[in-house]
């Protein structure tokens, strides 16, 4: 980051064609970080992992929160994928993020995109369209974090693919009914994968909600016998994607980044690169190149 916040943010970004391979974490914040917890969080993450972004996941309604956000991000070096998760007072969410874009002087350095959670798909056409009038002054895209499944049971949901400034894609192969190992979903994620290329217009994509679970609960339970979640097979479902590197980088707009869902343990069971008691749970360093 600068040592001063300037007036104009032409030509901060690095090209998108850069973005491949590991782009960072989603971190859950629902349980709203105080500002000196979001400080320890992002500089682990730049400094341990060499994420470069974090991609919100859940609501803080806190006043305020955003900036705290943006700060712990610009002090750190890191940038931010924004959330509007849908729910009671969604609307009132989006208007406080875009609040905080026009009056934190440094939150257009910061952010670099803006995600709609992924329900309902129906309606997010028009919300997309009018967020991105709203922030269209500051350069930031807007886009939807959601499953190929989702597009596909609401008949291939084509325009709001086409409103979408870039495609944000959740790979969960676990889920699969031909899950069995991680080591063996790459047919799984190639075949979401293929639903937003042949369907995306060659836009830029990222993988953000993105993992192998190593437990299973009652929000996360296979719909294959076979599927085995545990920590090795959390690993090996990232080492899967190291392996494929090329294959992503090979994608359209310089090739996929992907985020790793989720930071912690304590912020969704199972998911978390550290566990509850803030222990990794297996040696996790991915390649930012290839």
């Amino acid at each position: 980051m600068p040592s001063a916040v300037t007036a104009s943010a032409d030509n901060w970004w690095c090209d998108e064609s850069t973005e491949y391979a590991f782009m960072g974490f989603s971190y859950e914040v629902t349980a709203c970080q105080s500002p000196d917890q979001l400080q320890k969080d992002f500089a682990d993450i730049r400094n341990t992992f060499n994420g470069r972004y974090i991609r919100l996941y859940g609501a803080c309604d806190n006043q305020g929160f955003y900036d705290d956000v943006v700060n712990a991000a610009w002090d750190n070096g890191l940038s931010v994928h924004a959330l509007i998760w849908f729910g009671l007072d969604w609307q009132q969410r989006r208007d406080s993020l875009v609040s905080t874009l026009y009056s934190n002087a440094k939150a257009k350095f910061v952010m670099r995109g803006i995600q709609f959670s992924s329900e309902p798909l129906s309606m997010l056409t028009s919300e997309i369209l009018g967020l991105k009038g709203q922030v269209k002054s500051l350069g930031i895209p807007v886009t939807v974090s959601e499953l190929a499944y989702g597009y596909q049971e609401n008949g291939g949901a084509q325009n709001v693919l086409d409103a979408q400034d870039y495609l944000n894609i959740h790979i969960l192969p676990f889920f699969s009914a031909e899950a069995s190992t991680s080591n063996d979903a790459w047919p799984i994620v190639q075949e979401n994968l293929q639903f937003f290329v042949q369907r995306g217009g060659g836009k830029k994509m990222y993988f953000d909600e993105n993992g192998w679970p190593s437990v299973t609960s009652s929000g996360v339970q296979p719909n294959s016998s076979a599927a085995v979640a545990d920590v090795t097979n959390e690993a090996d479902y990232f080492q899967l994607l190291e392996d494929h590197c090329d294959d992503l980088k090979n994608q359209a707009q310089g090739g996929i980044g992907w985020f790793a869902h989720i930071y912690s343990d304590g912020q969704e069971p199972g998911y978390g690169i550290y566990d509850s008691n803030g222990n990794k749970k297996f040696n996790f360093a991915p390649r930012t190149t290839c």
